[in-house]
Parts: C-alpha cells; structure tokens; sequence
C-alpha cells in the first residue's frame, strides 16, 4: 500500500514544516509564513516535477480543462480554509473551533462522493468516523463551551475544515484528469496549485499586506528551507491523493495528533488526560480500521 507510505512521509515533513515556520510566523504573522511556503516551495516543486521527468523519460502531462478546473478550485479553497482557520482560532473557543476543524476527514468523504463520485467501503467509512471522532474529543477540552459568542467561530471551523476538504478532493479530481503516470500527474497538479497560490495570495498581500509580503523576501534563507520542506511534504499528499480516494489519505494524517501527544511527553513533558487518551485510542482504532478493510 505505498499510499500509506506516502501519507506518513507527507506527515513527518509537513510536521518538520510546521518546525521550522514557527520562527517565520512570528517574524511575518500566519498568513506571511503561510506565502513562504507557496513562493518558496514552487522552484522545489518545479524541481521534482523536472528530475520525475528525467527518470521516467516522459513529458509533462498537457492540462486540460477539468484538471485546471480542479486543481485552481482546490488553490482557492486552501487558500479560504487557512483564512477560516485563522479566525475560528482567534476567537475564545479556540479549542471547539479546533475539533471542528478536524472534522475534515469526514467531510472529504462526503465532497469525494459528491463532486467524484467515488465509494467507501461500509468499514472505511466507519474507520473515518471513529477517527474524527477521536480527535473532536482530543482537541475538545473540560469546560470549553460554544454558547452564543462562540456560533460564529464553530461555524467559521467547520467551514474551514470543509474547505480544506474541498481542496483535497480538487486536487485529487485534478490529478485523475491528467494522462500518464501517476506520480508525474501527482507532481504536475502541485505545481499548477502552488503557482496559482502564489500567485493569488501574493497579489492580495501587495495590496493589503506589505509589510508581511516585504519580510518574506528579506527572510529568504530561513524561508528557503520552510519552502523546500513545504514542497516535499505537499509532494506526498499530491502522490497519496493520485493513488487512492482523498478521504482515506486525510484520516491517516490524523496520526498526526499521536506525534504531536508524544513530542509533548518527551520534549516538554506534558502528560495526557483520560479524555485526550480515549481520543488518542479512537484515532488507532480508526486508522487500524482503514488499513485493515478500507
């Protein structure tokens, strides 16, 4: 099953990413750090798509216009989800917004249905329940409540994890449009994602975000590596979208919530609750479920 070797590569360096963002962040605010990754990871797109080539000794698959359809929609929605997110995370239920958030899985499950017309087995699609589920009661923590001040950034959470759902499936959708080999349409509909994003996010922070826009060009050592590390990851999504349904990939990413529980033991020796534990139990139960019968 190289979709799930695939998958936890994209984990591992999408959490080495997130590393090394952290210090951009606070230099250039999210949405700064977050135009790093599409700038500077587009010449290491550009690279792997190339050295592909070479190997396989094919061409670059031609678009068309489902797949430019497809992978331009899934650049937009990324692009409105992080917004979404950002401000569902700004709000006081940052953790309710949180779980909502991560509702992601299944909504993918059901847009691929929708929008692709693809079908789950009755286990997958338990296995995506289970594990969502798991991590709504992870994120969700003692106490925190929704009440009437906290509908809007529920709302905004769940919007957010619906877009970056519509995202997946428009680049999966993308990349089943294309002719050839799978891991050259993979890397070919990445590219056109990351220029489109580039593109896009950048002309709106030269109009309304200069400042963060400047910063990232002054930053360009640290944001290199950001880049590269942002490009091999998505690389990895792109390939496991290309070789089977979004949905099954985006619940195995959910065994981020385990490496991020255990670097907090380790690292900063914080110690999980009952609830986060029966959380954590949820989310193997699940992925257990999917690779078993999904």
């Amino acid at each position: 099953m190289l979709w799930v070797v695939a998958t936890l590569v994209a984990v591992a360096a999408q959490t080495a990413r997130n590393a090394m963002q952290s210090s951009l962040t606070a230099a250039l605010g999210t949405l700064g750090a977050t135009q790093v990754r599409f700038v500077y990871g587009l010449p290491f797109a550009i690279l792997f798509l190339a050295l592909l080539t070479l190997v396989a000794g094919a061409s670059v698959p031609a678009p068309s216009g489902p797949f430019l359809a497809y992978t331009l929609g899934g650049a937009v929605a990324q692009i409105a989800g992080t917004a979404l997110m950002l401000a569902a995370m700004h709000a006081r239920s940052f953790s309710v917004a949180t779980a909502f958030i991560k509702t992601e899985a299944v909504q993918v499950a059901i847009f691929g249905v929708m929008i692709l017309g693809e079908r789950l087995t009755a286990i997958g699609s338990m296995a995506i329940v289970v594990a969502t589920t798991g991590v709504v009661l992870t994120a969700v923590k003692p106490g925190a409540r929704g009440g009437a001040g906290g509908l809007v950034p529920l709302a905004q959470g769940i919007a957010s994890g619906a877009c970056f759902a519509l995202a997946a499936v428009g680049f999966r959708g993308g990349i089943l449009a294309l002719d050839g080999v799978y891991y050259l349409r993979a890397a070919t509909a990445l590219v056109w994602a990351l220029a489109a994003q580039a593109a896009l996010l950048g002309a709106w922070m030269a109009l309304f975000a200069r400042p963060a826009l400047a910063g990232s060009l002054k930053l360009w050592r640290q944001s290199l590596l950001a880049g590269f590390f942002g490009a091999f990851a998505s690389h990895f999504w792109f390939l496991g979208f290309s070789l089977t349904a979004a949905a099954h990939v985006r619940t195995l990413a959910l065994v981020e919530v385990l490496f991020a529980h255990v670097v907090a033991r380790r690292v900063f020796e914080q110690h999980a609750t009952r609830r986060e534990l029966a959380g954590m139990a949820l989310v193997v139960t699940g992925v257990a479920l999917l690779l078993l019968g999904g």
